[in-house]
């Protein structure tokens, strides 16, 4: 048995979704388990209406909401024929769910508006291919992943309860069709609440599959030939890395590499899952092959994290910052469930580099504000390159004003703004 996971990408079009059920017919007679993010730019779009929402602009919302509707339902239109009645039917559902919470008013954090709005895009995207490789001959069984992935109520980042969706993964059946496909990235409460995993999540919610089913290994369908020592898409000249650690992959995930979801490694190390990364424009690439193999003389990785903020803490009274300040600072970064992207300590002083979540930066500006001198610097990137050498660290900074800098054997960071 296997555990597939295609991106955004893979289905942001008619064409594309047609080339999944090309790969999926290569595969016909074994038993997979498919998961599938939402289509291409929809998440974005699901936030922008979770956004207005939230802000208290109804129309706008609904507006929003409207074009996300007519995109699907124009995909589903192109893609199906005998399947459409019973598609559309399946769609209508979805969007009335969210469309009886946009004609209510927010009562609640805004992270739980995000996941009951945005969560519908993976729902919409697997419903559209499960009829339409059903009408294609390639059978296959939807399941809606909040019925098997519980978690808690940590709205955007939530934490799956193992032991309860063990029960529901044992539950599952291939009697009828060797195809399972269902969603990534989100789940649900014990309430029946959606839930998201954190951004880029349906490779973990793969892997938790690949996981509790024992899966003989795990493959990630990107646009690109495997995993890269860099974003292609800001650096053409980035080169494709055949091989990879687990540990490196954690690193890299750690650091912020988009690649893999920094949850996925785990629950494939645990078991010594193999992880595939290949190219869904062409199968036959041999892509990056992740294992538990030591994997020796890699290129220097770069990854770019834009939209950072850096929070300059000062002790109020010169007291050294290390002991109780600090202690307390990081049982707050854990209540607010902040994960600092770097984290740099002085005598009376600290530094935290933390992605730009508006809510979250102030809730801990303003606590933080009883114990330290607060500070928050905006509108920096952070660069990180793994297995680093001199020559390429002053190339991609000889034009950077750099605010700050952290330098191990392996690895270095700066946060720099974009120019003087």
């Amino acid at each position: 048995m296997k555990v597939f996971k295609f991106g955004g990408a893979s289905v942001n079009n008619v064409e594309r979704i047609q080339s999944v059920k090309d790969i999926l017919s290569l595969y016909k007679d074994e038993k997979l388990v498919v998961i599938i993010s939402a289509m291409g730019k929809t998440t974005n779009a699901l936030e922008k209406v979770a956004e207005a929402f939230f802000a208290g602009k109804k129309d706008e919302a609904l507006q929003l909401f409207s074009v996300i509707k007519n995109q699907h339902i124009t995909k589903a239109k192109y893609l199906l024929v005998t399947h459409y009645n019973a598609c559309e039917e399946h769609l209508n559902n979805f969007f009335t769910e969210v469309e009886w919470l946009l004609h209510d008013k927010p009562v609640r954090e805004y992270d739980y508006y995000y996941d009951q709005i945005v969560s519908i895009g993976e729902l919409l995207s697997t419903s559209i291919v499960s009829f339409y490789l059903n009408e294609s001959g390639i059978a296959n069984k939807w399941i809606d992943v909040r019925d098997i992935i519980r978690t808690d109520d940590n709205f955007r980042d939530a934490n799956v309860d193992w032991n309860y969706t063990a029960r529901k993964v044992e539950q599952l059946s291939f009697e009828s069709t060797n195809i399972i496909l269902t969603q990534g990235f989100i789940g649900s409460t014990d309430e029946n609440e959606s839930t998201t995993l954190g951004r880029e999540g349906s490779d973990f919610t793969a892997a938790v599959f690949a996981n509790l089913l024992n899966a003989e290994s795990q493959t990630i369908w990107k646009d690109v030939e495997g995993v890269m020592s860099a974003d292609p898409k800001q650096f053409p000249d980035a080169q494709l890395i055949p091989e990879l650690s687990f540990d490196e992959v954690i690193e890299m995930a750690y650091y912020g590499a988009q690649v893999i979801h920094p949850k996925t490694i785990k629950p494939l190390q645990n078991k010594n899952i193999p992880l595939n990364v290949k190219c869904f424009l062409d199968p036959s690439l041999p892509g990056t092959i992740i294992s538990g193999k030591n994997i020796k003389d890699l290129p220097p990785i770069v990854i770019i994290k834009e939209k950072q903020v850096l929070m300059h803490l000062r002790s109020l009274d010169f007291s050294f910052v290390e002991g109780k300040p600090i202690g307390e600072l990081y049982q707050l970064l854990q209540q607010l469930n902040i994960k600092p992207n770097l984290i740099q300590t002085g005598a009376i002083a600290l530094q935290l580099c933390l992605d730009d979540r508006t809510e979250k930066i102030q809730q801990l500006a303003a606590t933080c504000s009883e114990i330290f001198d607060v500070q928050v610097e905006k509108d920096l990137s952070l660069l990180t390159i793994r297995h680093f050498n001199n020559d390429l660290l002053l190339k991609m900074t000889s034009d950077k004003e750099i605010v700050l800098k952290q330098q191990t054997r392996e690895t270095v960071q700066v946060v720099y703004k974009s120019s003087y």
